[in-house]
């Protein structure tokens, strides 16, 4: 792929995941999709960064307590 081209992949998420990165994400004034790349961005720079992942549980399911 090259430099600057994006590909896009379709996505599923939970409603109660999508209205949260979608609070974060209007808190961070990004559309949704900016912020699911930055947040992706983020754990491979870590992971690059140290050799590990951001989370020891990262293949669990994620509980949410959102109201």
């Amino acid at each position: 792929m090259a430099e600057g081209k994006k590909k896009q992949v379709p996505l599923r998420l939970s409603e109660k995941l999508y209205n949260a990165i979608a609070a974060w994400a209007e808190d961070d004034f990004r559309s949704v999709n900016g912020q699911i790349e930055y947040l992706l961005t983020e754990c491979v720079r870590q992971r690059k960064k140290n050799g590990k992942y951001v989370s020891e549980t990262l293949d669990e399911p994620p509980e949410l307590d959102i109201e």
